[in-house]
């Protein structure tokens, strides 16, 4: 089962794009972020045509994530329980039927810049609740795939220039902090054990010629339970679709799993 997550930076705007790398990876199952709509204005029908069943929580303009898959989705659950009142689509997960389900979810945190404001506080909250959901879900003790778009810098060498990116929030002390938390309950980042090797980015800025001068950072990450990481076979960073025409921001990472 290859698991992919991207961050799409508008389904609707790119979906030429899109489906173009769907056409290309043919992924069973495909997490995307930042969709920026609502669920009626998701392009069901085109990934329908492309063999997808779909899992989405969009919102207008903003946010949003979805879930894709060729097998039926079951168990779907839309938002990241813990505060009352967050209206933000930033959270879907749903379990992939088949001949070994596996629990997948769609996770977009939030940037959390400026850091000094609120949202770098709503930031760290959301982190400390996807801490306590996945400590609840590693308890189901089932394969399980967190992956999304992190807006985590987690170490100095998943930056091309670290020293750029010391007074923002994906490189803060206590972002990275929590992120250490999220996998010391005994997640396994895929990337890091499957591969690891250096200058390994899944984002480049649209601004200052980043792509071009190989100016990225890694924030796209899939964190495994232990069922899920004993059966990892691979993991790889889709990098040739940033130099794509209307391509995202981001790249697509893809976890192979032997299911």
């Amino acid at each position: 089962m290859r698991i992919a997550t991207w961050n799409v930076n508008s389904v609707n705007a790119r979906l030429e794009t899109v489906l173009r790398w769907f056409e290309e990876a043919s992924p069973d199952v495909a997490c995307l972020q930042e969709i920026k709509c609502v669920d009626e204005k998701f392009p069901t029908e085109a990934f329908e045509r492309l063999g997808y069943n779909a899992a989405v929580h969009g919102q207008k303009t903003y946010n949003g994530v979805a879930i894709l898959s060729k097998t039926p989705l079951e168990d779907v659950r839309k938002g990241l329980p813990g505060e009352d009142g967050d209206e933000h689509a930033r959270y879907v997960e749903a379990v992939v039927s088949g001949a070994r389900p596996v629990r997948v979810a769609s996770i977009y945190l939030p940037n959390g810049n400026p850091i000094a404001t609120e949202k770098f506080d709503y930031k760290l909250r959301w982190m400390a609740r996807l801490n306590a959901h996945a400590r609840e879900l590693l308890a189901y003790e089932e394969p399980l795939a967190l992956v999304g778009d992190y807006n985590v810098i987690p170490e100095a060498r998943d930056a091309a220039h670290p020293e750029n990116w010391l007074g923002d929030a994906l490189f803060q002390p206590q972002s990275r902090e929590a992120f250490r938390a999220l996998k010391w309950l005994g997640l396994t980042e895929a990337y890091l054990q499957a591969d690891g090797a250096p200058e390994a980015y899944t984002f480049w800025d649209y601004q200052a010629g980043a792509w071009q001068r190989n100016n990225g950072i890694r924030i796209d990450h899939a964190l495994l339970s232990p069922q899920a990481a004993d059966l990892l076979r691979g993991c790889e960073i889709h990098k040739h679709v940033r130099g794509w025409d209307k391509p995202s921001d981001h790249v697509p990472l893809v976890v192979e799993l032997d299911l």
